[in-house]
């Protein structure tokens, strides 16, 4: 793809997603996609939750203009649309996490009916697995995973936009090392379209995504990681798109596991995410951010390091630091966290999710 034609399809996502969202502001107040403060929220005031929208017409609109959307990418596209006006449906009515579950399960089963599927993964001891029967579930369960993942993570201003931005870039340049161009274009509209969001959404923030826009952008990352690594699959480990979404899988991974051990349901919010742990040591909203937006990035040199090596055995080695050093992390978060009775918490945020 020239080069100019590359830099009009990402000004067109980005245009799309800066300018259309004051009327997303507007059609969230109008439609009830609002997100109002109760005794379990901590931000002050009601916030219209529709960003999301912005996002998504940029990615598909830019797509279909700019890119061939055929095959696996029609799989991304018709999922995107399915998720996408699930989570529609949940900002303005509240709908249940079964409700959420079943459509994250359709819209990764349409992907993979198109061929957005997992068929070998490298083992990290030596060779490939070839998945055969299981990669249909492992690669919905893929799928579903990262779309509660990032979902989870929507918890401070301008969090789960820019893990996602550093994460789509991240994919961006894996693809192209691996030669899936279609993919790394895919990733780097995805980019534009979050840079032209997060304007409105980083603190303080004149909007949130919502469920329609993290969902969203859940269902395309895992979909992306895929098809990054389509063809390089026998050579990168598979372990390359689980460092670049190492934030919110492994923060996921945490809570469903706190959860667990506190005896209650695992779709039910709670304080204890790596966002809610960073201000309980004294973090402004702000800075919290910014730390986790780091975090991400280093986590991301360690991925485009990791589509160099040819050896499973050093990227099992490097998941497994990451593993422990962000469950170091949680661990000193939480004790500093129970020993600040009462943080304080005066900064305008999500609710926890």
């Amino acid at each position: 793809m020239p080069t100019y034609i590359l830099i009009i399809m990402l000004l067109v996502a980005y245009s799309v997603a800066f300018f259309s969202v004051p009327a997303a502001i507007k059609l969230a107040h109008k439609i009830g996609a609002i997100d109002k403060p109760d005794q379990r929220k901590v931000h002050a005031r009601s916030m219209p939750r529709l960003g999301g929208l912005s996002i998504f017409l940029a990615f598909i609109v830019t797509m279909a203009l700019f890119l061939d959307v055929s095959g696996p990418y029609a799989g991304i596209i018709y999922g995107a649309v399915i998720i996408f006006a699930a989570g529609l449906l949940d900002d303005i009515y509240s709908l249940s996490p079964w409700f959420k579950l079943g459509s994250q399960i359709l819209a990764a089963t349409v992907a993979i009916y198109f061929g957005v599927l997992v068929n070998f993964v490298t083992n990290p001891f030596d060779g490939q697995l070839n998945l055969g029967f299981l990669a249909i579930p492992l690669t919905l369960l893929w799928i579903v995973g990262i779309s509660n993942a990032v979902n989870l993570i929507d918890g401070l201003d301008g969090l789960a936009a820019g893990v996602s931005a550093i994460a789509a870039t991240t994919l961006g340049i894996v693809a192209l090392i691996q030669g899936e161009t279609v993919a790394a274009m895919a990733a780097f509209i995805l980019v534009a379209a979050l840079l032209g969001f997060l304007p409105y959404n980083f603190y303080p923030a004149r909007t949130f995504m919502g469920d329609c826009g993290s969902n969203f952008l859940g269902f395309t990352l895992a979909c992306l990681a895929i098809m990054a690594l389509a063809k390089g699959a026998a050579v990168v480990s598979l372990f390359v798109p689980i460092v670049i979404l190492g934030i919110p899988i492994f923060d996921t991974f945490f809570a469903i596991i706190r959860r667990i051990q506190n005896k209650t349901p695992i779709f039910k919010p709670d304080r204890g995410h790596l966002h809610h742990r960073l201000m309980a040591l004294g973090n402004s909203h702000r800075k919290s951010v910014i730390i986790i937006y780091g975090i991400s990035a280093f986590f991301a040199l360690i991925a485009v390091a990791l589509s160099f090596t040819q050896s499973p055995k050093a990227n099992l080695f490097l998941i497994l630091l990451i593993f422990l050093i962000i469950y170091g992390a949680d661990k000193i978060g939480l004790r500093t966290g129970r020993s600040r009775v009462g943080y304080r918490q005066k900064e305008t945020t999500h609710p926890p999710g």
